[in-house]
């Protein structure tokens, strides 16, 4: 990258693209934080239009004479001005929006300090300064609160401070007074130099104008601060709505409302009595074999999206993909009286999504989707591991049991398998849990691989 390119880089970050300098990690948030300049530079313009006009409306009343006409050119050059400056925004050339802001407050200080060339009065040029024009750049300064950064506002304040004191120390040097006026004026108010002063049309009244810099300058870094400010708090809630979205990847939207009304839920270690779901398809590798790789995808985010649907609708938490399959719990991250049988109906619904989706894929022509589900309750760890990285995991030998029901569906040629365990805890937490078990029939004594003690399950 050359220098040029850096340094307008570094331009472009201090003053006008970037609200503030944070650590901008996401793609989307940089983008939803541009939108929010443009729109907020369109608002800008269209409020600097009807500024204008209303202002233009306001110099008529006070000055209801043909010279007024000088006023309003400079409001029409300031509303053009406005128009390219929404131009250079939209194509995003930051340092040609900066030079038009720069322009505008020079036009407003030409306007008001040059002497009006329509007008017919002679009077001294300090009289010019008695008028209170000052007040009109506040319109600029609030205008660009709407859509540029809080450094880009104070130097707004800056280049109106320095600008306008420029223009009345340079007033002062050329100014031509009226010759006597001023003596007159202290001979007839001796003891009096502070009246004399305010009354004496050749005096630029210092003091006043320092001040009104001095206010002007406060108000801009009070605005860029309390923008600067508002800014974090946007960064922060960005940063809160990307955690949450993230949450909802893997938990149920009840689940994501409680985590985000907690401190740190994830991080305590415990143990708890939970269910545990895997499905995958069956012979998933024949069915890949030969496919195109686009259409296999097609097939796996089809499953995916239907299955987490499931997992999500019946409260439980996605733990992960497994390739063609998935792990989910239910009773993590925190547990509720009906984890199991939450588990069993959630397992029940995946099994008639498929039939429907089969359903789909025959007419279509598509071949059929085969699923094995396998369902244990027991005691697991859970919590966050890692350092930096950080995964919430559940850990433990129910999670290797219900893997290995799983497995099991193969050998049976059955869609879902699952432990007395859960079945027993079903019953208990549910009244109606005979329903859920309808279609099941049980198998005791089986020989599990990977598991040390044979086991009664149920199968479907």
């Amino acid at each position: 990258m050359s220098d040029t390119t850096a340094n307008q880089s570094r331009f472009e970050r201090f003053f006008v693209t970037q609200p503030d300098n944070f650590d901008l990690d996401n793609k989307y948030t940089e983008a939803a934080l541009e939108r929010h300049k443009r729109e907020g530079l369109e608002l800008a313009v269209r409020a600097r239009w009807i500024a204008m006009g209303l202002t233009g409306i306001l110099l008529i009343y006070l000055n209801p004479y043909w010279d007024v006409l000088w006023y309003h050119f400079i409001l029409l050059l300031i509303c053009a001005n406005g128009w390219l400056i929404r131009r250079a925004g939209r194509v995003g050339q930051s340092r040609t929006e900066l030079l038009l802001i720069f322009v505008d407050l020079l036009i407003m200080t030409l306007g008001m300090i040059i002497p009006n060339p329509f007008s017919d009065d002679v009077r001294p040029l300090a009289m010019q300064y008695r008028f209170d024009n000052f007040q009109y750049f506040f319109i600029i300064l609030a205008a660009g609160t709407l859509a540029y950064s809080w450094r880009t506002v104070i130097a707004i304040g800056s280049w109106t401070a320095m600008m306008w004191t420029a223009g009345w120390i340079i007033a002062w040097w050329v100014a031509t007074p009226i010759p006597g006026i001023t003596e007159r004026v202290n001979e007839a108010l001796a003891g009096f130099p502070d009246v004399a002063e305010m009354l004496d049309p050749n005096s630029f009244m210092a003091p006043q104008r320092i001040q009104q810099v001095i206010v002007f300058l406060m108000v801009a870094v009070t605005l860029g601060v309390s923008m600067r400010r508002l800014n974090r708090l946007l960064m922060t809630n960005a940063g809160l709505e990307r955690e949450r979205a993230n949450l909802s990847r893997y938990f149920s939207p009840n689940v994501v409302d409680e985590l985000s009304q907690n401190d740190e839920p994830l991080k305590q270690v415990r143990k708890e009595n939970v269910a545990v779901l895997f499905i995958d398809i069956v012979g998933f590798t024949k069915f890949a074999s030969g496919r195109d790789p686009y259409d296999v995808i097609e097939v796996l985010r089809g499953f995916h999206a239907r299955m987490e649907t499931e997992v999500f609708r019946h409260h439980g938490t996605l733990d992960k993909y497994l390739g063609d399959g998935l792990m989910a719990t239910f009773g993590t991250p925190v547990p509720t009286p009906l984890d199991a049988s939450n588990a069993l109906a959630c397992a029940r619904s995946m099994v008639e999504v498929i039939d429907r989706w089969n359903l789909e894929r025959r007419r279509a022509g598509e071949p059929e989707i085969h699923v094995g589900i396998g369902l244990h309750y027991g005691s697991v760890v859970l919590g966050d591991i890692g350092a930096n990285r950080l995964e919430f995991a559940v850990i433990g030998n129910a999670v290797n049991v219900a893997a290995k029901l799983e497995a099991m569906t193969r050998e049976f040629g059955a869609r879902v398998v699952m432990s007395d365990d859960l079945s027993t805890q079903v019953a208990r937490e549910s009244p109606t849990g005979s329903e859920l078990m309808a279609g099941f029939s049980r198998h005791d004594n089986k020989s599990v691989r990977g598991v040390e003690n044979n086991m009664n399950v149920w199968m479907m």
